[in-house]
């Protein structure tokens, strides 16, 4: 099944001993449309700082409603390595954020999440940053640069076809069990009285910050043509549906 990152963000997010914010933002690998990250706004609890919630967090845990919970204490996550969220993600920190909870590293291997992993499960001892993850064996390769990008930062990019540009970025549609960001919501036509499409993320071929751009290897007709997005109708809550899915073990 496939959620709407619009309808997760500013939902609430709560550890195993009380609340700890808010959904403000999503990290995505643009290698392969995994979500890695949920940027949790934090508010009064710490003011002034936005924590990273990776996938591994969530597994397994429990929903109460509109709020998100995670597997961790509050504590565990006031301890948590800091982000500046107003500067890429670099390797560096997701190998200090990784070591600290004990959790695979997702880029090594062949899997979406590692190894031959292709979901965020874990199989860890219950005592968090108890272990490392596994050393690689053989020459110690070069550190490769993370390929992250914000949803947010990025909704509202134009989307360049082959023959012109058509539209804007508006939303994601990411598979709940993988986190895999599997299609793109596009507003094409009036801003107004415009209609959404989806297309297939495989389309994409670039993404560019400084254009503010997302190129896709299709003709303006196909992407125009492409299968219509319905939104939710009003007082539908697609939350509720979806968030005992994603959080099963």
């Amino acid at each position: 099944m496939l959620q709407s990152l619009k309808q997760l963000s500013g939902n609430k997010l709560g550890a195993t001993d009380g609340e700890i914010g808010q959904v403000k933002d999503f990290y995505f690998d643009d290698h392969n449309w995994a979500v890695r990250y949920v940027v949790a706004e934090t508010g009064n609890w710490l003011i002034g700082r936005q924590v990273l919630l990776a996938p591994h967090a969530f597994v397994g845990g429990q929903h109460d409603g509109q709020i998100l919970r995670v597997n961790l204490t509050r504590k565990q996550i006031e301890d948590s390595p800091a982000i500046a969220t107003h500067k890429p993600v670099s390797r560096q920190y997701e190998e200090q954020y990784h070591a600290y909870y004990g959790w695979p590293y997702y880029w090594e291997g062949d899997g979406l999440w590692g190894e031959m992993r292709n979901f965020p499960v874990l199989e860890l001892p219950p005592n968090f940053a108890a272990v490392q993850p596994p050393a690689a064996t053989g020459p110690k390769a070069a550190r490769a640069d993370a390929h992250l990008r914000s949803a947010q930062a990025v909704n509202g990019y134009h989307l360049q076809a082959t023959d012109g540009i058509t539209g804007h970025v508006c939303d994601y549609l990411m598979n709940v069990k993988s986190w895999a960001i599997g299609e793109l919501v596009i507003k094409v036509g009036h801003r107004f009285n415009g209609k959404e499409v989806r297309i297939p993320t495989g389309k994409v071929t670039n993404i560019s910050y400084d254009a503010s751009k997302v190129w896709v290897n299709m003709t303006m007709d196909a992407v125009e043509h492409s299968p219509a997005h319905f939104a939710t109708a009003p007082g539908e809550n697609p939350f509720k549906k979806t968030l005992a899915e994603m959080l099963a073990p």
